[in-house]
């Protein structure tokens, strides 16, 4: 079994829930302020860890409250931290608020953008394992992170979220992308939403691919997920739940994918597990602590 490495952001969650999103300019009364660990990078890793797999972060923190309070948190999950260092700035955090079960989210980088690429080089990846990232950290970091990572033999997995562009050589490093449908857009340059049928988003995904055997993901929400692989098509049906919180359900998807695959899933099982685990992250509040594990994910499959 392969384990997982998690190069990514570490924040602190801090929710405020309404019954309804401010328009421009206006207050509106809240219900409840509350703190939970997040970061795309560390509710990735907990993920793959509640799911059973070895799971290393690669990140920092800063000296604040916060970080005390994550380095904690993440610990027992059985995530390793032998990776995370400390800066001397605040921790990252980020301002959502949570309302009709949608969010709006302010993201205040701190710590998360020292990470560099010196935190990612001695990493012990090895061929079998799965090396993850998004973009919460600096691109230069994920690259050197990547290359290492294809080097060793190791699958590459990268959520460009939130979106922005990368070069045409970071793209061919990457053995797995998995996105929205609004971030594949925004990559491939074109105007994507979730009235698109399957074979506009494919053909859009097909013309992103930087490399004949790259899979691409793209992720839908209650329509489930639609899968590139090559040049292989095919759909995995979405689950409807009553959704709660979906902070973190992209995260919680990621981190249920490289936990399959670093276990030497297929990739048509290992997606459906990862939509179902998603499935279950909505149904609670918060981003980290909302991530299933995989006695949970079992029960439902």
């Amino acid at each position: 079994m392969g384990r997982v490495f998690v190069a990514g952001s570490i924040n602190m969650d801090v929710v405020a829930t309404a019954d309804r999103h401010p328009r421009v300019g206006e207050t509106v009364a809240g219900r409840e302020v509350l703190y939970f660990p997040g970061g795309k990078g560390a509710n990735q890793a907990v993920a793959a860890a509640r799911l059973g797999a070895k799971t290393t972060l690669i990140g920092r923190l800063g000296t604040d409250s916060f970080g005390a309070e994550l380095r904690t948190f993440l610990s027992a999950q059985g995530v390793d931290l032998g990776s995370v260092r400390e800066a001397d700035t605040h921790t990252g955090t980020a301002i959502i608020t949570v309302a009709e079960s949608d969010n709006t989210i302010v993201v205040i980088p701190g710590s998360n953008a020292l990470v560099s690429a010196e935190d990612v080089a001695s990493v012990p990846l090895a061929k079998g394992d799965v090396a993850v990232s998004q973009f919460e950290i600096p691109l230069p970091t994920i690259a050197a992170f990547f290359a290492r990572a294809r080097a060793t033999g190791a699958t590459t997995l990268l959520n460009p979220a939130p979106a922005q562009k990368m070069s045409s050589e970071m793209l061919a490093l990457v053995d797995i992308l998995v996105l929205n449908e609004t971030e594949l857009g925004f990559l491939a340059g074109v105007e994507l939403s979730e009235d698109d049928t399957a074979a506009r988003i494919i053909d859009v995904a097909r013309k992103l691919q930087a490399r004949n055997d790259q899979t691409i993901c793209i992720t839908l929400g209650k329509r489930g997920v639609l899968a590139l692989a090559g040049r292989e098509e095919f759909t995995v049906p979405g689950r409807v739940v009553k959704a709660v919180d979906t902070t973190g359900a992209g995260d919680c998807f990621v981190g249920a994918l490289a936990a399959q695959l670093a276990d030497g899933v297929q990739l048509r099982t290992a997606l459906a597990f990862a939509n179902t685990a998603a499935s279950i992250s909505v149904q609670r509040m918060g981003a980290g602590p909302s991530m299933p594990t995989a006695a949970e994910v079992a029960a439902i499959l």
